[in-house]
């Protein structure tokens, strides 16, 4: 994420300039309004689902939520030049973050596609929560092996293999052992 506002002052600024309500929000994103405040107040680190629903309501695209700029050309990414990243937990706000978002595209307006390098971290908790929401994604392994459920079923990835599905059905992606993982992601969510 670039530096300037913070993801939960985007979401209140963009409810806030369309007029509608903190109440009306929550209500059609599902959410409560407390969830809602802690999202906005930064409180709590939102899901990716979270800022999908809320994207969908407001009528903008995702990585609206995630970048400053609008670069209406190309944008490369350089090899060994970091930029900022964000952190989401799962579609339950108070739980473990465990995910590291750094974007490769946040200076391209107008996209479709967010692609992603995410850097997964191991976590203690075996009980992974699943997490649905609109769009699809295609996960490719850059380090480590990781395993994603979705649905009733689970998939070992290693260095090397992808996945590709629609994040409509329930699914997480968390490392296969204590070890870090890092995997390229492309997630596309329409608007």
């Amino acid at each position: 994420m670039t530096k300037g506002k913070s993801v939960g002052e985007r979401i209140s600024n963009i409810r806030q300039l369309k007029e509608i309500s903190r109440e009306e929000l929550a209500d059609r994103c599902q959410f409560t309004v407390p969830i809602l405040t802690k999202l906005e107040e930064d409180a709590v680190i939102p899901s990716l689902g979270h800022l999908i629903k809320i994207s969908r309501v407001l009528g903008v695209r995702l990585g609206t939520f995630l970048d400053d700029s609008e670069q209406l050309g190309p944008v490369i990414s350089r090899k060994g030049v970091s930029k900022p990243s964000a952190s989401f937990s799962n579609k339950n706000s108070d739980a473990r973050v465990n995910l590291d978002f750094h974007s490769l595209a946040s200076e391209k307006s107008d996209r479709h596609m967010e692609p992603l390098i995410v850097q997964i971290k191991p976590s203690d908790r075996k009980d992974y929560l699943l997490s649905s929401h609109e769009g699809e994604e295609f996960i490719y392994v850059l380090e480590g092996e990781i395993e994603v459920t979705y649905g009733k079923e689970s998939h070992t990835l290693a260095v090397g293999d992808s996945i590709y599905y629609d994040s409509v059905v329930e699914h997480n992606l968390h490392t296969n052992a204590d070890k870090p993982a890092t995997i390229l992601a492309v997630v596309y969510a329409p608007y």
